[in-house]
């Protein structure tokens, strides 16, 4: 399957009183090689293990295969993960037609707030909420792969 996202840094915590959902969100990675990333993830109370390809060059888009896991089993494959965990809790915001994940990170990427929406075609059209700010889909450091070996901490 074929992921098309664009992701966006977020100006205010003006999400958090629009956001349905929320939830915490541990995730390691076992492979963060830019040609694809093997990561695991625990969400709520399930495991998940996700592979995802290389970026297309706007990155815009990359083939992705996901499928749950047992809790336990996740919680097993956390502890041979590379080095930096990521932690984060997910809102999710229905605006328009779309929903956007903002993620509120927390540990060495504090402070750090990135929105995401998922479209059907490159070119989709959405109605954008007030509180996205700069467009930083194809900017690698923005990966989660990436702010488990560079955190947002470090950064100058």
């Amino acid at each position: 399957m074929i992921e098309i996202e664009r992701k966006y840094l977020v100006t205010s915590n003006n999400f958090k009183t629009e956001a349905f959902n929320s939830y915490a969100i541990k995730q390691g990675f076992l492979n963060s090689e830019k040609e694809r990333t093997v990561r695991v993830r625990l969400k709520k109370d399930k495991g998940y293990l996700t592979i995802k390809g290389k970026s297309s060059d706007d990155g815009l888009s990359r083939f992705e295969w996901e499928r749950e896991i047992p809790k336990l089993e996740a919680e097993h494959l956390l502890q041979i993960c590379e080095e930096g965990i990521i932690d984060k809790i997910r809102f999710e915001v229905k605006y328009g037609n779309h929903t956007f994940e903002v993620d509120e990170f927390f540990g060495d990427n504090k402070g750090l707030v990135i929105a995401e929406v998922e479209l059907n075609t490159k070119d989709e059209m959405f109605i954008k909420p007030d509180w996205l700010g700069k467009e930083v889909t194809g900017d690698i450091k923005y990966y989660n792969s990436q702010l488990s070996k560079k955190p947002f901490k470090n950064w100058k």
